[in-house]
Formats: C-alpha cells, structure tokens, sequence
C-alpha cells in the first residue's frame, strides 16, 4: 500500500459527508450507528415495496433462512439497496452510466445470439475465407460508414449496429414490398460502397459479413477483444492448453506454441483481466440456474440420487466451496447493478477480494456447461468487485459491505461486543476470512501471524479516538507490484503465488479488516514459541482459532538432494517475496541461474517456474548496474579480488547475459517495439518443469489448467513422466546436471 497521503487527497478535497440525513461518518463504523443504517433501509424498503419488507422482516427475527429463501431476499431487496447506497454515497450518476453502459452490451450479444451463432456459424462454420484480410477491412468500414458515430466508442458497438441495420432491412425487403423503399438509401450506399449492383448490395454485404463473423469468432486476431464474436468451445480434457512437441526424439518435452508466448519483464500485474464487454459477454452465457434451483456453480453437480458428479479428470464437481451466490449476481451484473451484485457476492464471500480471477475456479469447474467452456465465473466476481471499487467512496462502500450488508439476513451487521474473545493464529486466507466473520457477529478478535507485519497507515486505520480518513478513489490505494512494499499479510496469497494475481487486493483486505473496531493484528507473534497456549489462557481469550495451513516443503529423494543450487519451491517463493528481490532496488541476497528445473506438477510448481523467468532478468539487471558502480570505485583488479573462483565465472555468465538483454531493449527502443525477453532467456537455458506422471495427471492441470497455458505463454517447458535420481555436482560442489529415469527405465541427464 501506498505510504500515508494528506487528508485532501484522499477524500478528493471534499470531506466524505452521507447522504442520508442524521447520518455521520462515525455511524458507518460504530455498531450503534449501523443499526440505524438498518432501520433506515427497512423504512425505505417498507415504502418501496411493503408486501417484500414483510417478509424480509420476518426472516430477520426468524433468522438461519435456507439457501431458497436467501436468495429470494437478493433478488428482491437487492436494488432497493443499490438505490438507497447510492444515495448514501453519492454514487447515483455513477451507477447510472453502469445501467446505460448495459444498453449498449445488450445490442453485441443480440449480434452474437442471432447473427454470430444461429447464422454465421451455421452457415460457414468450417470455412475459411481466401480473402479474411479483406473481410476484416470490409467490417470495419462498414462498421464505420453504417454503424457510427463511433467516436468515443469501440468500433465493436459500431459494427453490431451496422449488423443490425442490415438484418432490419433484410427483414423489411422480405415482408413488405414498401419496406424495399425505406431501405433505398441504406441500399444505395451499400451499392456504393461495394461498387455492386445495388440489387445485390445488401445480400453482398451480409454474406460478406457472416463470413467475417464465422472466421473471427474462431481466428480471433486483431479482434479478440470483440465481446460479439466471443464463443464458447467443446472441451476436450484431454487437451485443455495447447502445446507442441518440437523433439521427436524427446516425446515427453512439449512446449507452447511460438505465436501464444509473451514477454513478461519484471514484476508488474501479469493479467490485466478482461474488458467489461467481453465479462457482460460471459455473463450472457449464463443461463441463470438459481431460478431453477440448479445453481451448480455455487452447489455442485449432482446425480439423481444426490452423489457429487466428477469431471474425466476424476476432479469432484462441488462448486463453490463459499455456497456464493453466482448466478443471483450475475442478474444484477448483467443490468448494469455492479453494487447490487457485489452485496450479492458478499452475503456468503466478504472477503471476495481475496477470490476471483486468477485464483479459485471451482464454480467454473461446476458449471452447468460441461460439455463446452464453462462461464468464466471469476472473471466475472472480480469485475463486479473492480467496478464498485471505481465508484465515487468505492472503496468505502465495499468496506461498509463487510459491516453492515442487508442482503446477509443471518447477521446484517455487526454487533454490539458479545463480550468473548479469540485469537486467531494465522493470517492466510483461511485466518482472515475467520477474522472477518467473528467480527461480523460480534466477537473481539486478535490475529497473529509469525511473519513481520507492515503497519498501515494510521490515518487510514483510524484509532478509538479517530476516524480513518475516508477514501474518495480506491485507486489512490493502488500501487505497481513490482514496486510494492510487501505487507507480510496474507500468508500464501502474499508468499506463495506469483504477480498473476492483483496483490494490491490483499492490501485493501488487511485495511478493511484493521477498521474493525473489535480487530488487532500482530506480526512476528509465533505461536507455541513467542505465545503459549496457555498464555493466550492467561491474556483472557475465550478461544484459539488455528489457520496454520496444510501445507509444508517437500525435499525431493534423490542423491545429493540438499546440495548447493537445489532449495525448496516454497523456500524460493518466500525468499523473492520477503526480501523484496523481485523489487529493482533492492540489494537481497537471492542467486538464481539459468537453465533452471523444477520437480512437481502442482501449483506451486508452476508459480515458482514463472517467477524464475521473471526474477533471473531482475536480478542480471541489478547485478550489472552495482558492478558497474564498484568497477568504477575499485578498478578491474580491486572488483576481481572481491571474488574466488566458482563466484566470477557465475558473474561472468551473469553480466555476459545482462550485456545482451540490455542489447535487446535498446533495438526494441529503437524499432518501437516491446523487447523479447523469452527469445533471450530460452537461449540461456530457460526453466523447465519435470513431473514425474503424465501432464493430464498432475494436480495443476486436473484443477486448473489455465495456469499451465499461462506458464506456457511464458516460456516454460514440460518434461513428463521423469523421475529425478541423482543430482550431478561440479568441481565446486554445487549442482550441474541432474539425472531423471525414464518410465522405461533407461536414464536422461
């Protein structure tokens, strides 16, 4: 996070003021005053809707409502609580331009639905046009000519309302012998525009059109952002990612094709997630199950007799493992309500920030669409979750949301202090989602965590005699991740996984859970050393939470196992992220060298491989800028003499590879191009990943696939079925080559 910043420029030079009158700001926070908020919201609802406030009211006092009658009060309450926390924040125009922006989402997937699906592809499903060059120029001019103005707009909009002028006057020349002259002027330009006979100009302009759409609905190219040509295609769970096996002679190494790979140069986010028209468009997949009472996103896929159905892959289907209410906020989503839908989520996954893209995927994995791709379920979560936070007081409103949110009927806010208190050991996702719901029902909770915590800001925490200075743009909060301080909360969301995901989420939940009054954190507290049982006992707790985490390093059983240049996966990933090597100004001590192997075929694996690309380029970087400086102090003899033997040559290699990426990113200034760094780092030996089963069997690939086409675009390789023997030393000691046994017994070094 972002160091402290003067009160005006948080609050966007206006103090944050409700707009609910006899509300303060001190009244978002204190349990009394969120029990007014409460009242508030009930007398709206009664006035909006009388028979829905009854009922409400009633599960209120009745209290642990089914999973039915939960989501009867999201959709029925849900917008009257948009509308009443718009105008608490002001948010009204904002809101607004999400609900118009939903029009306009509308006219792409009418094109999709009726042209792209049920016409194009029907039509030239298996075709490939001669000519595909020259459909794309035809499309968007025509986009242009017909579809305008498009200024300010995305040229898509443009072409779906070119579309559908054209299948309006198809329709009129079709019905109505008058409708041919409405259409006269349509026609005549068409006529010109493709130098046809104007008889045969709107028939020459769809088919040339359907046939644009059925290319690029599969051969996306320069559209891939184009939300009405996205589809959905078969699976095949035998072949989820794309690869190559470019050694005939080697049949267990493949790789990602040429044309998919990407250059990743440093730390920055690694997946800026998708547009909001292409999310709308997942969401426009969705068939709503809830309404069904088929929700297996959320639910899970189940037989007949009730028995959780299971994928090829042998993954059990159990959908959310959160019971979140997917497809209730989709229908919000969808009609422009991101506030509405974001409540929705929060009924049963407050701390969603810590969710979502790039990080769980089992509502994907119990989609209804089993068959063909499943709606990109987090996708979508994490665009409602981003959305909210772009509104006016978008970061207050979702913290409001961890207090006080109506739609969670069970405990709609948080309590006076139940007088009991627990300390919760551990702050990974499990201890601080635990922390969030105590707190939610009233209870004083103090987290500790072994690692060190970075303070937060205290204008931002606030204190018992001071409010936190309330943000007007969550963005002010937002900070690039290879610059980050590393916060040290979080636990394996912090340590254990790569820049794939926006850390600068875990941020806004450790200050949104330190605005708790009844939440104290504490770092480098370890538990059953710093802190004994009994003396959490004598402090007065009334109960010990233990999130420690399942998991624990695994040391691989082979010859000279512990050798120099061999260390553990979650070692590597604790150590770049602790120290603060990944940042480029920082002086830790971390040496990795290309080529690179990692054993396994989990998650972990993959993370470590793809920060092992990215760290090795930090590092020669960082490497060859202070030698520079000590060549310069000490001369060539006096920075020789720093070194033995074994260390020189290793620098050698380094500053010879730092030579040649430097080399790189000024041909790539000068060509006005982004510099090819997997090219480079491929020629230094890359990163490999060996498992020692088949890809389809290893845990990342059955449970989420899509980091493996990630890590394939990045350019790791796979060796499959190798299992490691021996690690091979040099004449220094540490490792040089390392020997694998094949499945038929012979060895590969």
């Amino acid at each position: 996070m972002k160091p402290p910043r003067a009160t005006n420029e948080l609050s966007a030079l206006a103090p944050f003021v409700p707009g609910l009158p006899g509300f303060s700001h001190a009244d978002l926070f204190a349990p009394a005053g969120l029990a007014r908020l409460q009242a508030a919201f009930v007398a709206e609802l009664k006035h909006a809707a009388p028979g829905t406030a009854a009922r409400y009211l009633a599960l209120l006092e009745r209290g642990n409502p089914t999973r039915e009658e939960e989501s009867w009060c999201i959709s029925a309450v849900g917008l009257v609580f948009e509308t009443f926390c718009a105008r608490l924040f002001g948010a009204d125009a904002a809101l607004d331009a999400l609900s118009q922006r939903a029009l306009y989402f509308e006219i792409l997937f009418e094109v999709r639905r009726d042209f792209v699906k049920r016409r194009a592809q029907k039509k030239h499903k298996d075709t490939v046009p001669p000519n595909a060059t020259e459909l794309d120029a035809l499309a968007l001019r025509l986009a242009r000519e017909l579809g305008g103005p498009c200024t300010g707009e995305h040229v898509e909009l443009a072409f779906a309302r070119m579309v559908k002028k054209l299948l309006a006057a198809e329709a009129a020349q079709a019905t109505d012998a008058s409708g041919a002259a409405a259409t006269d002027a349509l026609v005549q330009k068409l006529a010109a525009l493709l130098t046809v006979p104007a008889e045969s100009a709107l028939a020459t302009a769809l088919d040339s059109m359907e046939r644009f759409a059925a290319h690029r609905a599969h051969e996306r190219g320069a559209f891939a952002d184009w939300a009405c040509l996205t589809l959905q295609h078969p699976v095949d769970h035998a072949a989820l990612v794309p690869l190559v096996r470019p050694d005939a002679a080697m049949p267990n190494l493949f790789e990602g094709p040429l044309e998919t790979r990407r250059d990743r140069p440093g730390f920055d986010l690694t997946d800026r997630r998708r547009s909001p028209a292409q999310v709308a468009a997942e969401i426009d997949t969705c068939i709503y199950c809830h309404e069904r009472k088929l929700d297996s996103c959320s639910l899970g896929l189940h037989d007949k007799d009730g028995a959780t159905k299971k994928n090829p892959l042998g993954i059990s289907l159990d959908g959310c493992p959160l019971d979140e209410h997917i497809s209730e906020a989709h229908r919000f989503q969808q009609a422009g309500s991101s506030l509405a839908a974001l409540a929705a989520i929060m009924v049963n996954n407050p701390m969603c920030p810590g969710t979502g893209h790039r990080i769980c995927n089992d509502c994907m994995k119990g989609c209804v669409f089993q068959k063909q791709e499943p709606v990109n379920i987090p996708q979508i979560e994490t665009r409602v979750l981003t959305e909210v936070l772009e509104l006016p007081w978008g970061f207050e409103l979702y913290g409001l949301l961890t207090r006080w949110n109506p739609l969670r009927v069970e405990a709609p806010f948080v309590p006076e202090p139940n007088g009991r208190r627990v300390l919760v050991v551990g702050l990974g996702p499990a201890g601080y989602t635990l922390v969030e719901h105590l707190a939610l029902r009233g209870f004083e909770v103090v987290a500790i965590d072994a690692l060190k915590l970075e303070p937060l800001p205290a204008e931002l925490v606030g204190s018992a005699s001071e409010l936190p200075v309330p943000v007007h743009d969550a963005q002010r909060l937002f900070e690039a991740l290879d610059e980050r301080i590393v916060m040290g909360f979080g636990g394996v969301s912090e340590y254990g996984i790569t820049v794939r995901w926006d850390k600068n989420f875990l941020a806004l939940l450790y200050l949104t859970l330190a605005r708790h009054r009844s939440v104290r954190f504490y770092g480098g507290v370890r538990f059953g050393g710093t802190l004994e049982v009994t003396d959490a006992w004598a402090l007065g707790f009334d109960h010990v939470a233990m999130a420690l985490g399942a998991g624990k390093p695994t040391v691989v059983g082979m010859k000279n196992d512990l050798a120099r240049g061999i260390r553990t996966a979650s070692d590597f990933l604790m150590g770049l992220q602790s120290s603060g090597a990944f940042r480029k100004d920082s002086l830790a001590v971390l040496q990795v060298r290309l080529p690179a192997i990692v054993i396994g075929g989990g998650l972990t694996a993959i993370d470590t491989a793809t920060e092992l690309l990215a760290y090795y380029l930090v590092q020669i970087e960082k490497e060859q800028a202070f030698v520079a400086k000590l060549r310069a102090t000490l001369g060539a003899g006096g920075l020789r003499a720093m070194f033995d033997d074994e260390e020189w040559g290793i620098l050698e290699e380094h500053l010879a590879h730092a030579a040649e990426w430097e080399a790189e990113r000024a041909a790539a200034q000068r060509e006005g191009r982004s510099a090819r760094s997997h090219a480079l780092l491929e020629s230094w030996g890359g990163v490999s990943i060996v498992y020692r089963r088949a890809l389809d069997e290893s845990p990342a690939y059955r449970l989420n696939h899509e980091e493996v086409d990630k890590s394939l675009e990045e350019g790791v390789r796979y060796y499959e079925r190798l299992s490691p023997k021996e690690a091979k030393l040099d004449r220094f000691g540490a490792v040089e080559a390392l020997v694998f046994a094949r499945v038929d017994g012979s060895l590969l070094e």
